[in-house]
């Protein structure tokens, strides 16, 4: 027997079989574009793009894995807050809005001022802020009526990919639900009272589900498409970081899983939910891990491994070219340019529509400080992932105030298989980084979630700390500890110092 798991993140999806030790069999992979259709803050996904190359991937990963040992069921881990208006025919009625789109501004505005910051995030686990689902949703309704009134199901993308390969009956797991800003996290169901606060119906969402939860079975004409097997069962998945932190090990309070992707997100368990005013402030959010009667808290930055790729397009022509020669991955061959020692350069990494964690900010932008004339393309590598980095750092150091310390860092994801990428980060965050023999550990939390859904263990806890197996551990090394101390001091500082006048730049671009 074996289980498949697929991860539909921000600009790409994976598909991995695992076999019942862990064990990849084979995997898959396609890239999709953002799509920004113009305005600023608008950033959009063509779900049906999405589903192709779903399909595609998961074909690939079904030719490697070969016949031997057939999947029998499958899960979807997906990134959150991304909505899809389905019509009663199945089909996508409009692009899907982005989890990085920002658009929604008055209507999430709208619940501030009806509800209120504290109650909405007493409720949900997560603060009012127009990257959330419901806001989009609410801008649906007021500024495109032609589609909302056409609208069956709003979908996020795990249950849309789980709808397409054959779930008749859209069901979402309570994490990727929680991320919708319209779950009560406690409680476990939609929040009547935030949906009615914001003018939706429950019956436009699907049915909210634990994950591992079996949803149904893959449709007859997808499975001639993509090589599963009719009978292959779908269950319940969830959002990208609970599943990667099930795929990783991080099933107890502690431990937190740094995701290094497209996105940089570090996930931390906790036995009890956590609510206090030190999250609100910080825009932390809380709600149920995937794995049994836990809760997660999740921080992030948005430029991950997206300013990688920035800097591939814009500055890496020549890289990009050796590596195509080469046959060698274009990202090896530009962080093995990366200074070999900390720099004086502080990259504050708000390239995106909006920042991460704690600032949450819709108007900042990206700033490069401290460049020279001597200044050299090393040093500006390293300088970008030491950005990141602080940034996340930033993030780790407002937890611990808000009573949640982490003693121990997983990594995965593409840049967890870069040793000079956890090294950087064991010595900023001053805690023992750690490799896994899995890396792509979203997938494999889905796979055990779609485990689970045909009784192959009774508890997913338990099967992650039976099977993840740690491949290497990467310690703060004290010289570099040191110098970074120094430096995270003054980056602290350095977006509170210079808000205003980024504020004051945006208003150029938006005029």
């Amino acid at each position: 027997m074996s289980l498949m798991g697929v991860d539909t993140g921000t600009t790409g999806v994976k598909a991995v079989i695992f076999n019942c030790d862990g064990e990849i069999l084979g995997q898959g992979y396609r890239e999709y574009p953002l799509i920004y259709p113009g305005p600023n803050g608008w950033v959009e996904l063509d779900a049906e793009q999405i589903w192709e190359a779903t399909k595609e991937a998961i074909a690939e990963a079904i030719a490697k894995a070969g016949k031997g040992d057939p999947v029998e069921a499958i899960a979807v881990s997906s990134m959150s807050e991304t909505v899809v208006p389905i019509g009663r025919d199945g089909r996508s009625l409009a692009n899907a809005i982005a989890n990085l789109d920002t658009r929604p501004v008055v209507q999430a505005k709208q619940l501030e001022e009806t509800l209120g910051q504290w109650r909405v995030f007493s409720l949900t686990g997560h603060p009012i802020h127009p990257m959330y689902t419901v806001p989009k949703l609410m801008w649906f309704k007021q500024e495109r009526p032609e589609i909302f009134g056409k609208v069956w199901k709003f979908l996020c993308i795990q249950d849309f990919v789980s709808f397409r390969l054959g779930a008749k009956d859209p069901a979402i797991d309570w994490s990727m639900a929680s991320r919708t800003m319209g779950f009560n996290v406690l409680q476990k169901k939609w929040c009547r009272e935030v949906l009615d606060a914001a003018g939706l119906s429950e019956e436009m969402l699907p049915r909210p589900l634990p994950a591992g939860e079996p949803i149904g079975t893959v449709d007859t004409k997808v499975a001639e498409e993509t090589g599963l097997s009719p009978k292959v069962v779908i269950a319940t998945g969830g959002h990208d970081q609970p599943c990667g932190c099930l795929g990783s090990g991080v099933v107890k309070g502690g431990v937190a899983m740094d995701a290094i992707g497209t996105v940089d997100c570090i996930t931390v368990a906790m036995s009890e939910p956590v609510l206090n005013e030190t999250m609100l402030k910080n825009n932390f959010c809380c709600y149920p891990h995937v794995a049994e009667d836990l809760y997660v808290t999740v921080t992030w930055s948005w430029t991950g491994g997206i300013l990688l790729r920035w800097y591939r397009d814009t500055f890496a022509s020549e890289e990009k070219s050796v590596a195509e020669r080469m046959g060698v991955d274009v990202y090896d061959l530009i962080v093995a340019q990366a200074s070999k020692k900390p720099t004086n350069l502080f990259v504050l990494p708000h390239f995106t529509p909006t920042t991460g964690t704690p600032w949450m900010d819709t108007q900042s932008k990206g700033v490069v400080a401290g460049l020279t004339i001597n200044t050299t393309r090393g040093e500006f590598v390293r300088a970008l992932l030491e950005g990141v980095n602080y940034e996340m750092r930033l993030n780790l150091e407002l937890l611990k105030e808000a009573g949640i310390s982490v003693r121990e860092v997983r990594a995965i994801g593409g840049g967890a298989k870069s040793q000079f990428w956890l090294q950087l980060k064991a010595n900023i965050f001053n805690v023992p980084v750690i490799s896994l023999h899995v890396s792509e550990a979203a997938c494999f939390g889905a796979a055990i979630a779609a485990g689970k859904a045909i009784g192959k263990w009774k508890r997913m806890v338990d099967a992650a700390e039976n099977l993840v197996r740690v491949k290497e551990v990467f310690e703060p090394q004290p010289d570099e500890v040191s110098l970074y101390e120094e430096r995270f001091a003054l980056y602290r500082d350095l977006y509170p110092l210079i808000r205003n006048w980024l504020h004051r730049i945006y208003l150029l671009s938006s005029a």
